[in-house]
């Protein structure tokens, strides 16, 4: 039997093998025939050669995105051990870059390979569809590069809008005005605004227009140029909406549109304007469609296992 021996000189074991040894338990679960021993700062692992030079492999990737990012969870960790390329294990120098200076020193950055994919799509292209389940940075990944755009001058100001789909609820029975009304159903864009932006920046920016938040009903007859513009939850949008939206695109505009086609709250037989539009626009030039996937959950590690467990009864109703 063959042996490796690996010491951890520059990064804290108990900071790296997590409460109890709990990632280690999980380089167990993902390698079953090596034998794997945790203690003080070195591992020893024991099993076939190639096995181990897989591990070695894998482990390094481990250690780097440790010393990268200054943590380690179950999400990250469970990518680096499924990553079956190149492409996916490293990001593209730009992309892996701070995005964002956020609020108390916080740094905004993609974090999966997809998220990456959607930072590069966005710079190469006007016009991006973010399409992939709840959890996946979709939307924060988003509001990072409109925020990134304006803080470098590339647009003059960012506009946010989603379809006030009423989900099991009726807007007309919520207290107080219009506003006070649709507020709930912009609240994440105002949390990931709020992570990225001061206090006192962000209330004179949407005082004076610079971010502009409101329902998509608010859309129908503007132009909107010199402005990044994100249409979250874009599959509660009809035909109708989806084609006035995509035609109010001025001049220097950037357009992402962020969705989840398994989660549709419009009635029955109402064609999603977001499906409808990913069919009819994938080969026009400019336009990028960037699919995430559970891969790139990163809320609890529940939310995971979640969406998994719905795809399979999903996919159960579909025969």
């Amino acid at each position: 039997m063959n042996e490796l021996i690996i010491e951890l000189t520059e990064i804290s074991p108990r900071d790296f093998f997590g409460n109890q040894n709990e990632n280690i338990e999980l380089l167990k679960k993902y390698f079953p025939k090596l034998k794997i021993v945790a203690r003080g700062n070195k591992i020893k692992v024991y099993g076939d050669e190639e096995m181990l030079e897989e591990f070695d492999r894998r482990f390094d990737m481990i250690t780097t995105h440790f010393a990268k990012y200054n943590k380690i969870d179950e999400n990250a960790i469970e990518r680096l051990l499924t990553s079956d390329t190149q492409e996916e294990i490293q990001s593209s120098a730009a992309s892996g870059e701070v995005l964002v200076h956020g609020v108390s020193g916080r740094l905004i950055k993609a974090q999966t390979v997809n998220q990456r994919k959607l930072v590069d799509a966005i710079m190469k292209n006007d016009m991006v569809f973010a399409i992939g389940p709840a959890g996946t940075g979709k939307t924060y990944t988003g509001v990072a590069m409109a925020v990134k755009a304006l803080k470098e001058k590339q647009v003059r100001r960012i506009i946010l809008t989603r379809p006030a789909v009423e989900a099991g609820e009726n807007l007309g029975f919520l207290p107080g005005d219009l506003k006070e009304k649709l507020d709930p159903y912009m609240q994440p864009l105002y949390d990931a605004l709020r992570d990225m932006i001061a206090p006192e920046k962000l209330d004179k920016y949407i005082e004076d227009g610079t971010i502009q938040i409101a329902p998509m009903a608010f859309m129908r007859g503007r132009t909107l140029d010199n402005a990044f513009v994100i249409l979250d939850e874009a599959q509660n949008t009809t035909h109708a909406q989806m084609k006035m939206f995509l035609t109010r695109m001025g001049k220097n505009a950037k357009f992402l549109l962020t969705g989840d086609p398994g989660q549709i709250d419009l009635p029955r037989r109402v064609i999603s304007g977001l499906k409808e539009a990913i069919l009819i626009l994938k080969n026009v030039e400019g336009i990028k469609i960037i699919y995430l996937d559970d891969k790139d959950v990163i809320r609890h590690k529940l939310v995971k296992k979640v969406i998994e467990a719905y795809k399979d009864i999903e996919h159960q109703n579909q025969y």
